[in-house]
């Protein structure tokens, strides 16, 4: 990372909103298999493997930079004193050296805020589990990574064959650092050029691109915060006419009276699972087969995501009914929607979200799934519209923002609202598609890789989802005083799947498994 680059609104986000309560970065606990007859040092080995490949992923070696008094966004500059020793952590594991030993360890540490004056992510290394298994907990600041992303950096970490692939470090060019007279230059073309296509839509929304000084000082950041709106001026200009088409079939489908049950479906009632959560975290896995998931979505008449929303309702409804606790009206799931185009690689957030309804008030487990793939059609409906906003909304830059934002996040932390204000949803449900064929990492068969993501205030209960091979990793993380011991909701989770698999099963199926 040759240059400084300022964080999108969107990424800074997640800095803004970090409180000692509610930590901002996702992970995973990944599960790798040594050979049986491997001699050597696994934690020294990944390290020197990792340490090799850090050019592939450049944000691994950068640090924020905050802007004087916080008044614009931070940028991520190049760390000048990276220490691959301060991210890579050989972890200790106690008896029995199990994998629920484990989870209860990454629910602690990931309760731990990352050090904001080094690069945002650590990666931690258990050795001597059974079964000549090793543990690897990784995290990484929400800040610097979406879901797209993350899967994206499995390329540098990961091999497709126990021995690992040798990747040539490129050159590095020279830094040149531009004179102001370059920057006024450059400055003086760029506007030229504005006003040589006034009226050319396509080129306004395509954008235009001005000089920046890259600097940290305030007089460089109220240059480059101007040239920052005049692009931005430009570039809404020409999404003008995409917006005034996306607003206006939201007001269509609001004022539609088939979307009013629709609207009314994405109204979350309140649960205990939508309370302030405390510093502590609570966590563990669980795997179900991929295949089967498949067809299951296949016979329902409906795709992989509904079949995870409906497990996942399945398990926390049968949660909430064994505590008393399970409210007349369905919940809702928040589902985090990929708006990353293919190929993209970029280490930032691309993403965008939507309310589903997920049937928690149908006991039957055929009508709760069939429920579900109607109500999810719906609200990707509702919410399509609102997609090409997104774009315009994500990198907002208002000077002075910073600062009030992280006042505000704070207050509201403190002050337990979450307990008195409606929820937005009851709990957050994501899938990410993974690689189906077998990783290795240092020699390691990758076994599993359980994602570790972000309870917040409101929403305490997070489920997450990873495909790997033929298995789908279900990875649950809770605030700690809403559910201590997430666990029970995992062991729930392969008696709901059976029981969905045998609402949809044929009749003939049913025969043969009674007889």
């Amino acid at each position: 990372m040759s240059d400084a680059r300022k964080l999108s609104s969107m990424d800074a986000s997640f800095l803004y909103l970090e409180t000692p309560e509610m930590p901002m970065h996702v992970g995973s606990m990944a599960i790798f298999r040594l050979p049986d007859d491997y001699k050597g040092n696994f934690f020294e080995e990944f390290k020197a493997m990792i340490a090799s490949r850090l050019h592939i992923a450049p944000i691994l070696k950068a640090r924020l930079e905050k802007a004087p008094l916080d008044i614009d966004h931070p940028s991520w500059v190049e760390d000048d004193q990276f220490d691959i020793d301060r991210h890579i952590f050989r972890g200790s594991l106690p008896a029995p050296h199990d994998r629920a030993t484990l989870e209860r360890i990454v629910g602690w540490m990931h309760a731990k805020l990352l050090n904001r004056a080094r690069p945002l992510w650590e990666f931690y290394v258990f050795e001597g589990m059974k079964d000549n298994e090793i543990g690897l907990y990784s995290k990484m600041h929400h800040a610097c990574i979406d879901g797209g992303a993350g899967a994206a950096l499995t390329n540098m970490i990961y091999d497709v064959t126990p021995v690992p692939r040798q990747i040539e470090i490129p050159t590095v060019s020279a830094k040149v650092e531009q004179e102001p007279r370059d920057i006024a230059a450059n400055f003086i073309d760029s506007y030229q050029q504005l006003w040589r296509q006034p009226f050319d839509a396509s080129a306004a929304a395509k954008g235009i691109d001005l000089p920046r000084t890259g600097k940290s000082d305030l007089g460089s950041i109220l240059f480059d915060n101007a040239m920052f709106q005049i692009e931005s001026a430009v570039k809404f200009v020409g999404s003008v006419p995409t917006m005034l088409k996306s607003v206006s079939d939201v007001i269509g489908k609001i004022s539609d009276p088939k979307s009013r049950d629709s609207i009314a479906s994405m109204v979350s009632p309140s649960t205990i699972l939508n309370k302030s959560i405390s510093s502590e975290r609570s966590f563990a896995g669980v795997s179900i087969p991929l295949s089967r998931a498949k067809a299951l979505a296949k016979q329902a008449g409906g795709k992989l995501n509904d079949v995870v929303l409906a497990i996942s309702s399945g398990v926390v409804r049968r949660y909430l009914l064994e505590k008393g606790a399970l409210p007349a009206k369905s919940m809702t799931a928040a589902v985090p929607i990929s708006l990353r185009e293919e190929g993209n690689t970029d280490s930032n957030n691309q993403v965008f979200g939507m309310i589903c309804s997920i049937a928690s008030n149908i006991e039957d487990p055929k009508a709760r799934l069939e429920a579900i793939i109607a109500q999810s059609t719906k609200s990707k409906e509702m919410s399509h519209p609102l997609r090409a906003l997104m774009p315009q909304m994500s990198n907002i830059s208002m000077l002075g923002a910073p600062i009030l934002v992280q006042i505000l996040a704070l207050l509201y932390s403190r002050s337990s609202l979450s307990d008195v204000l409606p929820p937005a949803a009851n709990i957050t449900v994501s899938n990410v598609p993974g690689p189906r064929q077998t990783l290795y990492a240092a020699g390691a068969e990758l076994l599993h890789i359980f994602p570790v993501s972000i309870a917040t205030h409101g929403l305490a209960l997070n489920i997450t989802v990873q495909s790997y091979r033929d298995q789908l990793d279900f990875g649950f993380i809770a605030g700690a005083n809403i559910i201590p011991h997430v666990q029970v909701l995992c062991d729930m989770l392969p008696g709901e799947f059976a029981a969905l698999e045998a609402a949809f099963a044929p009749p003939a199926d049913l025969k043969s498994a009674a007889s």
